[in-house]
């Protein structure tokens, strides 16, 4: 008689953390290369989530988002972590044009008594794949950005989260009566990312 063996999966704090964190390098790293933050020749191909991924090859660049997906991740880790988000802001002037917004709910009974959730790899990276493919389409619905743009990123996290040095205090970086898209989001069962666009209103500046 013909036997099946099935398995589960298991996501634990830590695997969940690592998740998140690699989704933000590779989110940000999307967002810079289809927004148009730095030229195009300077990302490489890759396949990430069942998709062609451009990872950029900027040491630079490359540095600041390594340092951030581990520093989100430790984080996201011990639950302290609310929101990331990524500004792109015009070179010249510093005004903020676009606010990726990634909001973070967890589990607190995961991070205070250790359990762990179950759902498949495959669920997860299905839906991480929907955000990514949203990201790869802005172009078709945010205004071009014309002018030569800077990111920065900036973390919302409990206020007795100890702060690296590397990282220092900022304002919001808000965009006044800005356009909003919501993109789709994804959960892990420990982590629940929702993620959300906003961006320059040029007719308001008309009015």
């Amino acid at each position: 008689m013909a036997s099946r063996t099935a398995t589960k999966d298991i996501i634990t704090l830590r695997g969940s953390a690592a998740i998140v964190g690699e989704f933000f390098g590779y989110a940000a790293n999307s967002i810079l290369y289809n927004r148009g933050v730095y030229p195009e020749e300077s990302f490489a191909k890759v396949k990430k989530y069942g998709l062609q991924m451009l990872l950029t090859q900027d040491e630079g660049v490359k540095t600041f988002i390594s340092n951030l997906t581990a520093q989100l991740s430790e984080w996201l880790e011990a639950g302290k972590l609310q929101r990331m988000v990524l500004v792109i802001m015009s070179k010249a002037s510093g005004e903020v044009l676009e606010r990726w917004n990634f909001s973070v709910e967890t589990d607190s009974e995961v991070v205070e008594k250790g359990v762990s959730r179950e759902k498949s790899d495959k669920e997860i990276m299905r839906e991480i794949q929907a955000i990514m493919r949203q990201i790869i389409s802005s172009v078709t619905f945010l205004p071009c950005l014309e002018e030569p743009c800077v990111f920065d990123v900036l973390a919302y996290t409990d206020t007795d989260v100890a702060v690296p040095f590397t990282w220092i205090e900022s304002d919001p970086k808000l965009i006044a009566n800005p356009h909003m898209v919501k993109l789709h989001s994804f959960d892990t069962k420990i982590h629940k990312v929702d993620t959300l666009v906003s961006y320059k209103n040029d007719e308001w500046d008309e009015a």
